[in-house]
C-alpha cells in the first residue's frame, strides 16, 4: 500500500518568498503619486497665481504707495503726505456726497430689482405661448453695452427730449423734469437707468434657479391641493433663496462700484457738484482729468476698502450658510 504525501505549503524559514520589499514599493508609489499631484496642482495654478499678482496684487500695492504721495504724474513721487488724501477725501463734500450716492443705488438696485425680477422669473417660469421672446426682450438691455445705454438714454433724458414728448402726449405734462439737471432728481434718473439695464440679469440668474428646482416637488404640492400662490411661497421661494442671495451680492457689488452708465449717462457739470456722481466717477474726475494722481488713488483704496468689508460682512451673515451647506465633510 503506497502512501502520498500531501503538499506542504512553507510558512517560513528559507522557502518563505520575501515579504519585506512589497511595503516599501507601495509607500514609494505612493510618494511618487502623491508628488505627481502636486506637479499637476502647481502647473495648473501657476499661470493663475501670477496672472493674479501681476494684475491685482501688484498694481494694489502701487495704488497704496502712491496714494500717501501728493503726484501729479510727473517724474517719482517725492512729497510724502500720508494719510493726508484720505483726510481730504472724507472732507470733500463732493466726495460725501458721492459715497451717499453709491448707498442709494445700493439700496435702490435690492429694493427695486429684487421684486421686479422675482415677479416676472416667477412669470416666466410658466408656460405660456411667447414665453422665449418675452425671456429674450427682457434679456436685451443687459446685453448692451454701458457706453450705448448711457447714450441712448441721455438723448432720450435731455430737455424736450422724447420721454419729455411722450408725457405731454398722454396728458402728464406736469410731470416733465430736467431728469439730467435737476440736483434732487439726477441720482433717482440714475437709478432707473440702472433699474431698466441691469434688471434681466436678475431675471435670468432667478430663471435658472428656478429651473433647478425638481418637478416632483411641485408634482407633489399640487397632489396635496395646494393653490399656485401656495406652491410658488412655501416650495419654490425657500429653494430660490441661495441664488437669490447669490444675486443681492453680484448686485451690491456692481453698484458700489458703478461708472460706465453714470458717466455716459450724467451731465459733466452737474456730476461734479455731487449730484449724480459715484465713488468711481468721482476717482476719475479727481485722479485722471484734475491730475491729481495721488489723490485719485486714496479715493481707490477707499473705494475697495468699502467693497471689500462689505463683501466680507455680506458672506459673514447671509452667505455663510449657503457656503457651509456647499462643503461637507466627513468626520470620523
Amino acid at each position: 500500500m503506497t502512501s502520498t504525501n500531501p503538499t506542504r505549503i512553507p510558512v517560513g524559514g528559507a522557502d518563505a518568498p520575501p515579504a519585506g520589499p512589497r511595503p516599501a514599493r507601495r509607500s514609494s508609489a505612493r510618494a511618487a503619486q502623491t508628488r505627481r499631484k502636486w506637479y499637476e496642482i502647481i502647473g495648473l495654478t501657476t499661470p493663475a497665481i501670477v496672472v493674479y499678482v501681476m494684475f491685482v496684487l501688484v498694481p494694489m500695492g502701487f495704488a497704496v504707495y502712491y496714494s500717501l504721495y501728493r503726484w501729479r504724474g510727473v517724474g517719482p513721487p517725492t512729497d510724502f503726505v500720508g494719510y493726508d488724501n484720505y483726510v481730504l477725501a472724507f472732507q470733500d463734500p463732493v466726495f460725501l456726497d458721492a459715497l451717499r450716492n453709491n448707498v442709494i443705488i445700493v439700496v435702490g438696485s435690492l429694493v427695486i430689482q429684487g421684486p421686479i425680477a422675482l415677479a416676472v422669473a416667477l412669470l416666466l417660469n410658466r408656460r405660456f405661448r411667447g414665453r422665449a421672446a418675452f425671456r429674450l426682450l427682457v434679456f436685451v438691455p443687459y446685453v448692451l453695452a454701458e457706453v450705448t445705454v448711457g447714450i441712448m438714454w441721455k438723448l432720450l433724458l435731455t430737455g424736450d427730449g422724447t420721454v419729455d414728448a411722450l408725457l405731454r402726449q398722454l396728458g402728464l405734462g406736469s410731470f416733465v423734469q430736467a431728469w439730467l439737471a435737476d440736483l434732487d432728481v439726477v441720482i433717482w434718473t440714475m437709478l432707473f437707468v440702472l433699474t431698466w439695464k441691469y434688471v434681466g440679469f436678475a431675471i435670468i440668474l432667478l430663471l435658472a434657479g428656478l429651473s433647478n428646482v425638481p418637478p416632483e416637488l411641485t408634482e407633489a404640492a399640487a397632489i396635496d391641493g395646494a393653490s399656485w400662490w401656495q406652491t410658488q411661497r412655501h416650495v419654490m421661494l425657500p429653494l430660490l433663496g441661495p441664488t437669490f442671495r447669490i444675486w443681492m451680492f453680484l448686485s451690491m457689488i456692481g453698484s458700489l462700484q458703478a461708472f460706465e452708465v453714470i458717466w455716459v449717462t450724467s451731465v459733466p457739470a452737474v456730476r461734479s457738484l455731487g449730484a449724480s456722481a459715484t465713488m468711481a466717477t468721482y476717482m476719475v474726475d479727481n485722479g485722471f482729468f484734475a491730475r491729481l494722481w495721488g489723490y485719485g488713488n486714496a479715493v481707490a483704496v477707499i473705494l475697495f476698502v468699502i467693497s471689500f468689508i462689505a463683501a466680507l460682512l455680506f458672506q459673514r451673515f447671509l452667505l455663510r450658510r449657503d457656503i457651509e451647506g456647499a462643503v461637507t465633510g466627513r468626520r470620523n
